[in-house]
């Protein structure tokens, strides 16, 4: 049983409700019961009293009531009927509550006609039938609760029910499905309101993602066309041998940023494609061939005085998308070839993860927590900021995980971590 759930709390409402209603009648009950057995003790004492009095004065050798219940004491001066105990000789008229001998008595006192006349209620059975009724009471108040408890939960369990089916339709209601289900069967109260306000909801979702969906094909062939025609144009041209050295780097730097765009819009594309569990992919990826490709393709960034390191100590093979991996390994590489004015890069590839360590000018330690955030761009930075986002997303979409560390001044280390790589190849 949930305790946070809210059946269970309105039924623990419905209880704590009966539990203050049954105190407060228990207690109230209890006074009252308490305060009659009071009043009806000293109206026996006063009858007593009277009726004593009265044989007396007709007839002076009276003894005054001795039951299991009532007992009376006189007291004249020089003379009694009985040994008075000598805390009665003390009390003054009227009405009293003492303990004789370990015994509760209600005792009434009178002075009349220079004596003294005293009479005492036991009240150990009155104390017995007051604590079985309390005892009553107390039971009453626990069957009260209980009872409470279990109609709240009965009628929490009417109250909820609709909202749980709501929830389950919506749990499983998918874009594509019809959105009039959703608001059938339902009455037209509060919850009939919401289910038809989620009705709407999906419907308008279905309709965005309809238009997300044309978007990405027409996306898919109207930005695709003019890329290939300028990777065919930069083809043309590389092949001919009138342009001079600085016009085959103009061409070659040409081809290098359409085969980027090539890549980042396959990448983007494949990220926006809403899959609740990830289509299986063969286990045919390999990372060192990928970073290999990834180093050559931005070999051009890096200066005359840094120096690459390239090391592989494992070759896993990955169950992913090629390009996305290449996304993820190509930024980093990217980032350090490109901020690495002199010193060295070391690329170091084992069987579950890939370390990409810098000795650029680092990261300062407020920007660290923020280098994944979409367009942010570090001090110095000449990008767009979406580079690591989009490296976080496609690690986030893998179950792969991403760590950079860096101090200002002495350089940048990122490690790519493969959790459970599909498979090792020979290292080189």
């Amino acid at each position: 049983m949930n305790s946070h759930s809210f059946r269970f709390r309105l039924a623990a409402t419905f209880a704590w409700f009966g539990a203050m209603v049954s105190l407060l009648l228990t207690v109230g009950l209890s006074l009252a019961a308490h305060n009659l057995g009071e009043r009806l003790m000293d109206e026996t004492l006063r009858a007593e009293m009277e009726d004593y009095v009265a044989r007396r004065s007709r007839n002076p050798e009276s003894r005054p009531p001795a039951t299991i219940s009532v007992r009376g004491y006189v007291h004249a001066s020089g003379r009694t009927t009985e040994d008075i105990p000598p805390e009665l000789l003390q009390l003054s008229p009227g009405k009293h509550q003492l303990t004789l001998a370990g015994i509760p008595y209600r005792a009434a006192v009178s002075d009349l006609g220079g004596e003294r006349y005293v009479m005492l209620f036991n009240e150990a059975r009155q104390r017995s039938r007051e604590e079985r009724f309390l005892g009553y009471l107390v039971a009453g108040a626990l069957i009260m609760t209980l009872v409470s408890a279990g109609i709240g939960w009965w009628l929490a369990g009417r109250v909820v029910s609709p909202v749980v089916e709501l929830a389950r339709r919506v749990g499983k209601a998918r874009p594509e499905d019809e959105t009039l289900e959703i608001g059938n069967g339902f009455s037209n109260d509060e919850i009939g309101e919401l289910a038809r306000v989620f009705a709407g909801y999906l419907k308008r979702m279905r309709a965005f993602i309809d238009r997300e969906q044309a978007f990405t094909a027409d996306v898919s062939h109207e930005l695709r066309t003019p890329l290939a025609i300028v990777l065919g144009a930069v083809e043309l041209l590389e092949d001919d041998l009138r342009l001079d050295g600085k016009q085959q780097a103009r061409v070659a730097r040409i081809g290098r940023a359409a085969k980027e765009m090539v890549e980042l819009t396959t990448a983007l594309l494949l990220m926006a494609r809403e899959e609740a569990v990830l289509e299986p992919v063969e286990s045919d990826c390999d990372a060192w061939d990928v970073v290999g490709n990834a180093v050559e393709a931005h070999r051009h960034l890096i200066r005359a005085d840094v120096e690459i390191a390239l090391v592989s100590k494992g070759r896993p093979r990955l169950a992913c998308e090629r390009t996305l991996l290449g996304i993820v390994v190509a930024n980093l590489i990217r980032n350090a070839f490109a901020y690495t004015e002199s010193g060295k890069v070391s690329i170091t590839l084992e069987s579950d993860h890939l370390t990409v360590v810098d000795t650029g000018p680092g990261i300062r330690e407020e920007e660290i927590g923020k280098v994944f955030q979409r367009h942010f761009r570090g001090e110095g930075s000449t990008g767009a900021g979406i580079g690591l986002s989009l490296v976080k997303r496609i690690c986030d979409r893998y179950g792969w995980e991403i760590l950079i560390e860096s101090s200002e001044g002495r350089g940048t280390a990122a490690q790519l971590i493969f959790i459970e790589p599909a498979g090792t190849l020979p290292p080189i």
